[in-house]
């Protein structure tokens, strides 16, 4: 609770002593405090943003971690703040002692949270959700020591040189909002792409610790008995070789834990500016996986009944020019090849990393036909959305839809009214649109929202499903290491702007799939009707609802 009492007289000292004894100059001792709350501010907000960024990397849905860790953490920086008031009297030593114990906790954050996802993940019972819980449990202690940070460091200001309050915290808030931003800029910008999470959060740590306990030692060195000083110095060496002897260890860390997720046969693992890629297999008796950000979007027992479902039924009729988003890996282009009388296949993807380990990667290129090389293929590195805005109207015979789980923050937007209208404006007359829009076993509503979102996009859409047998298959579009039970299933909507929904059917022009039949798609197309949701809104880009 906060607790009443009455104003102190301007001027009057606090009452564990007035000035402290300082080896420089005030003006010079201020201006090394407000440097110290620039950095331990950068640090924060390093922590905070690292805790967000690996979780949503390892559980989805980046707009309910991050909710959970900003909301969480504030909370705990106001518990912090008053909790710091019994500590004033002893602001020196707290505050090295706080700094210690948040780059300690701050630091190995991402690593504690990857292991327990990658050691733990398959358990099930009581740990399957050990790392939301441990991501509350970071959010809650990093938030509580960043909290106690400002009331200590106000009055280790006020002990070189007395001011009215507002003044105090006003450069004291200055330099902390500065240090925010720098250290929110240097993440995503410097740290992130040049460390990746682990050092950069092990990194971060060390600064901290260094910040805190030079100020602390150097400066407020006489606030202090010799038995803490050593004290102090002891723990802050500590917290620093743990850190340090982390860092050394975090490759053999990663390998481990990437082992533990993928198993002991990663081929290529990379972290490209979009997402991290990791190959599985391709080798004589060894199916090939394709992951991404840890989900299983290619696995060589089943990616031909995915691919061949996808492309085949959309290529009924005219498919001339055909626009693919997404399938950066080149198998969907695969399919289209199939046909006859395909002059133009253009591929658009975000991720250019993948797209040159598709061409590259003997396995990969080989089980996509080595598509990307055809001269019928054109790839465009860039956004989907953006693609479609600046396609002329009526460019297309098919436009295939090869995108992530609609449950993904980042792909919300490529399942909106504003997506489908867009892509109804670059179909010709009688062209067609399919979608992959997730399980239908496990997430019919989400399956269902799509429909309604291209009907009110002016599409009439025709659902079927086709079945997986991969026990990796990751239906949703949360990323996890345990074995889900339901049954395994791809959903599908292919769509028309016509006054009617388009029929099932495969070319009869085309050879026939490997494992599509008529009567297998006809079936598939009943018992996604079987799994209709109504009543379900249609989702925009200022209001999702997946």
């Amino acid at each position: 609770m906060i607790e009443p009492h009455a104003p102190a007289p301007p001027g009057a000292p606090p009452p564990w002593g007035g000035r402290a004894p300082l080896p420089v100059r005030p003006a010079t001792g201020r201006f090394l405090v407000l440097a110290c709350v620039f950095v331990c501010a950068a640090c924060g907000l390093v922590y905070e943003l690292e805790l967000v960024a690996l979780a949503s990397y390892l559980m989805g849905d980046s707009v309910t971690q991050a909710s959970v860790v900003l909301s969480v953490m504030v909370f705990a920086m106001g518990i912090g703040s008053l909790a710091a008031k019994r500590l004033r009297t002893l602001a020196a030593a707290g505050f090295c002692a706080v700094e210690a114990a948040l780059a300690l906790i701050g630091g190995c954050s991402a690593m504690a949270l990857y292991a327990v996802f990658a050691w733990t993940g398959d358990w099930g019972g009581l740990w399957a959700n050990g790392p939301r819980v441990l991501l509350v449990a970071f959010s809650l202690a990093i938030g509580l020591l960043i909290g106690a940070e400002v009331p200590l460091l106000m009055e280790l200001i006020q002990r070189i040189r007395r001011q009215d309050a507002g003044g105090a915290v006003a450069d004291l808030f200055a330099a902390d909002y500065v240090g925010a931003l720098v250290g929110g800029l240097a993440f995503p910008f410097l740290l992130l792409p040049c460390l990746g999470q682990l050092t950069s959060s092990l990194l971060t740590g060390a600064v901290n610790v260094v910040a805190g306990s030079a100020l602390v030692l150097g400066l407020f060195r006489r606030d202090l008995t010799r038995r803490a000083r050593w004290l102090l110095l002891v723990t802050n060496v500590t917290v620093l070789g743990v850190l340090a002897a982390a860092a050394v260890l975090v490759d053999d860390f990663e390998r481990a834990a990437r082992e533990a997720v993928y198993g002991d046969d990663v081929r290529v693992a990379l972290q490209t500016d979009v997402q991290e890629v990791v190959l599985t297999g391709g080798t004589p008796g060894h199916p090939l996986g394709l992951y991404l950000d840890g989900r299983l979007r290619v696995g060589g027992r089943d990616e031909r009944r995915y691919h061949e479902a996808l492309v085949h039924p959309a290529m009924y009729g005219s498919h001339a020019r055909v626009l693919v988003l997404g399938g950066g890996d080149g198998l969907a282009a695969r399919e289209v090849l199939t046909h006859a009388g395909v002059r133009r296949v253009d591929v658009v993807d975000l991720d250019a990393g993948l797209v040159r380990l598709a061409r590259t990667d003997p396995a990969l290129s080989r089980l996509g036909g080595h598509a990307l090389g055809d001269p019928r293929v054109h790839v465009t590195i860039g956004d989907a959305f953006h693609v479609l805005r600046t396609t002329a109207p009526g460019t297309y015979d098919v436009v295939v839809a090869d995108l992530p789980d609609p449950g993904i923050t980042a792909s919300t937007k490529l399942y909106s009214e504003e997506f489908y209208s867009l892509a109804r404006r670059s179909l010709a007359p009688g062209g067609r649109l399919v979608v992959h829009a997730g399980p239908l076993a496990t997430r019919s509503r989400v399956f269902w929202t799509v429909d309604a979102t291209m009907r009110a996009a002016g599409l009439r859409a025709t659902p079927y499903r086709v079945t997986g047998r991969d026990s990796g298959f990751a239906a949703g579009p949360d990323r996890t290491t345990a074995r889900s039970r339901a049954p395994k299933d791809w959903g599908f909507l292919l769509a028309s702007a016509g006054p009617r929904a388009p029929v099932l059917a495969l070319d009869p022009g085309a050879g026939r799939p490997q494992t599509l039949t008529p009567e297998g798609l006809a079936e598939g197309g009943r018992a996604a009707e079987a799994t209709r949701v109504v009543g379900v809104g249609v989702s925009t880009l200022v209001h999702p609802r997946y």
